[in-house]
């Protein structure tokens, strides 16, 4: 019991994230009382709501890039007659299997892959927000770009570069899926939700070799494992991020998650889709996964931090756009945490 409780003290990487971050509040207290703004961070990205730091609607980011660097997608009102939707999903040129996802969202809560009418119409039912129905992209590679531009500057820099692997495990021939989940590090810790989502397979035995996802979603909070990448960050790959982020204009810090072909193609700029981009709500997660020391990580969560600072500070100063006020903030910031709050209660219901 004692190991088990000095593993769990010293896995920072697995703590609560307000136990994670607690330590360097003090800093973040700093720069409100320097911009006398509590939101100081919101002029940041000036055309993503609140800055992008949560709440932000994946539409809003998608209207901002140029087509075809994103996939094809709908969006689905809640109550919308089932009618409607399945013909919405046929005009629409999505074929199953797709992807769904909240409007509103984020750390994976309500990613699911939908193979036949019938998830998809469970899933219409239950969730009370709109939702977006997406093609499902076949690249084999998922990775994240964190990227930082100076608004007086047209090139940026790449701060993280990570390969991502979604939660999955692999077949021995004579194990089934709930032992493989069982004897697994991250899955493990997670088999009440998983068994709820894996049921029919439960107690399969998977074939010697074979991969099986235990989620589609390649985040840190949802079991993904983190490929560190740095040593391919070059001023190729830097420059597709500046034209993109050009091209969004006014995105200046946030963090890019793309499906790609492989590395090389992505710095010809050909052969991937922006899943989504995130805005200065975005974690720094290449810190996860890769070596980092506790308070390597914290040093690396502070240097944003800091560009985050003087990327709102100079669009004050010299574009004149404002942090949001306080109750305005506020307001918005309940409003996402209670549509998020009811978001986690229905992932726990949905296969």
């Amino acid at each position: 019991m004692i190991n088990s409780l000095l593993r769990k003290i010293t896995n920072w990487e697995a703590w609560p994230f307000k136990l994670l971050y607690a330590p360097l509040v003090p800093f973040w207290v700093m720069y409100m009382l320097r911009s006398r703004a509590v939101w100081f961070f919101t002029p940041s990205n000036p055309k993503i709501t609140f800055g992008g730091m949560e709440g932000e609607p994946k539409q809003e980011m998608y209207n901002l890039l140029p087509e075809g660097l994103y996939p094809n997608t709908i969006y689905v009102n809640p109550g919308m007659p089932e009618t409607s939707l399945l013909d919405l999903l046929r005009n629409s040129g999505i074929q199953y299997p797709f992807v769904v996802k909240p409007d509103n969202g984020g750390q994976g809560i309500l990613f699911r892959k939908i193979d036949q009418p019938k998830q998809l119409l469970l899933y219409h039912k239950l969730v009370p927000d709109v939702y977006i129905i997406q093609d499902l992209i076949k690249y084999p590679m998922e990775v994240s770009v964190f990227y930082i531009r100076y608004p007086n500057n047209s090139n940026g820099i790449i701060t993280g570069f990570l390969h991502k692997v979604p939660m999955h495990v692999v077949g021995d021939g004579s194990s089934t899926l709930c032992r493989l989940i069982e004897h697994h590090p991250k899955a493990s810790k997670r088999i009440g939700e998983l068994k709820l989502k894996h049921s029919e397979k439960w107690n399969s035995v998977l074939s010697a070799g074979e991969s099986y996802p235990l989620s589609f979603a390649a985040n840190h909070n949802r079991g993904a494992r983190f490929f560190d990448l740095k040593d391919q960050i070059d001023d190729k790959l830097v420059a597709v991020f500046d034209k993109i982020s050009l091209q969004v204009d006014d995105f200046f810090y946030g963090r890019y998650d793309i499906l790609c072909n492989n590395v090389d193609d992505l710095k010809q700029g050909k052969n991937f889709q922006i899943i989504e981009f995130n805005g200065c709500g975005a974690e720094p997660n290449h810190f996860y996964d890769t070596g980092y020391t506790l308070l390597g990580a914290y040093k690396e969560i502070l240097k944003h931090w800091k560009a985050l600072y003087e990327i709102s500070k100079f669009n004050r100063q010299h574009r004149h756009i404002q942090p949001w006020p306080y109750w305005k903030g506020r307001e918005f910031l309940n409003s996402a945490n209670q549509r998020t709050a009811r978001m986690k209660e229905i992932d726990k219901q949905i296969p």
